[in-house]
């Protein structure tokens, strides 16, 4: 039997431990079910980066199975990568479960088993919302894990996942966005609350919307895809989507829904739960956390998105001259992602 993949850049202390076990687990799901000839794969619409370590999990009863669970890890250029763990795991744990294994309360003893105190893993299980969809069998596969903010005892991680479930002879496609919020004790980074992504339903598309879902180098998320189809987001958002497709691809994270709705740690609202802004994960299959990544390449799109029209450009880089002093900022929660918003 070979050995368990290994789990790479855990943090010190219990956090790591409980990754590990989780890690070990869900080898051990893949050792009873997988064939001998089990591979590793990556979510739709992404690639294995630093930033993802994959493990093959298939589903040990009958009927079809689901596609491989991905055991995300954080790369290297994390600020907290013990806070994103912490968010990630759980939302991994409360979204995948093998046939009979479905139900709150079986949510709430994955979210025990990882120590998180009885009481409160019951009460995130309830929050858990469409993360546990009606289904025999389901997995979580994290496409990215971003800030929604941090300061120094709280966080918010946005954790964006593509969710297949099985019922019977039928599996389909599912996903979501959960905002897991977080904070810092003595012992580390926990989980306090989630809130998740609400796109709400689908409406009439119009050209705009089109020609985005039409155009490849557009990888869009299951919630933002949903956000979009909702006609809730801004046409000036998709044609600044549109318009640096024609340079770049770009992997979005979070639209609309699934973001906090103030700027975090502030009482101003945020542009995003108005439609109003969109952020970027990675850009040319480059992430934009990654040290590897070309600055070059990042502050290019950054300047490429306020060309767009956008009036509050974010990201790991501070740039200078914008068409107005606070065109382009940079802060500790924007060291993963590149925020592009608009007025309107």
């Amino acid at each position: 039997m070979a050995l368990p993949p290994p789990l790479r850049q855990h943090p010190p202390g219990p956090l790591a431990r409980r990754s590990l076990l989780l890690g070990t687990a869900a080898w051990c799901m893949c050792a009873a079910g997988c064939s001998n000839e089990a591979k590793s794969s990556s979510p739709a619409g992404t690639s294995s980066s630093p930033g993802s370590h994959t493990t093959a999990v298939a589903a040990s009863s009958p009927g079809p199975e689901l596609p491989a669970a991905v055991v995300w890890q954080p790369g290297p250029g994390e600020i907290e990568p013990a806070a994103k763990l912490a968010a990630v795991r759980l939302v991994e744990a409360l979204g995948t479960w093998p046939a009979g294994q479905g139900g709150g309360r079986a949510a709430a003893a994955r979210g025990a088993a990882l120590g998180i105190p009885s009481t409160l893993a019951s009460q995130l299980a309830g929050q858990a919302g469409s993360l546990m969809p009606t289904a025999e069998a389901a997995v979580v596969r994290v496409i990215d894990a971003q800030y929604g903010g941090i300061l120094s005892d709280t966080a918010s991680v946005l954790v964006v996942c593509d969710q297949p479930t099985r019922t019977g002879r039928t599996v389909r496609p599912g996903g979501t966005t959960v905002d897991v919020r977080l904070s810092r004790t003595s012992s580390g980074w926990g989980v306090t609350a989630l809130h998740l992504a609400s796109p709400g339903p689908p409406g009439a598309l119009d050209e705009a919307a089109r020609e985005v879902f039409a155009q490849s180098r557009i990888e869009l998320p299951p919630a933002s895809a949903a956000d979009i189809r909702s006609g809730a987001v801004h046409d000036s958002v998709l044609h600044a989507m549109l318009q640096l497709a024609g340079t770049y691809r770009l992997s979005v994270s979070v639209v609309r829904s699934g973001h906090p709705l103030d700027v975090f740690g502030t009482n101003r609202p945020s542009d995003h739960p108005l439609g109003r802004a969109f952020d970027v994960w990675r850009i040319d299959g480059h992430p934009v956390v990654d040290p590897a990544t070309s600055r070059t390449l990042i502050t290019e799109f950054m300047r490429a998105a306020a060309t767009a029209g956008s009036y509050n450009v974010g990201g790991p880089v501070q740039l200078a001259g914008g068409a107005t002093a606070n065109q382009f900022f940079s802060d500790d929660t924007h060291h993963d992602h590149v925020h592009i918003g608009f007025t309107m």
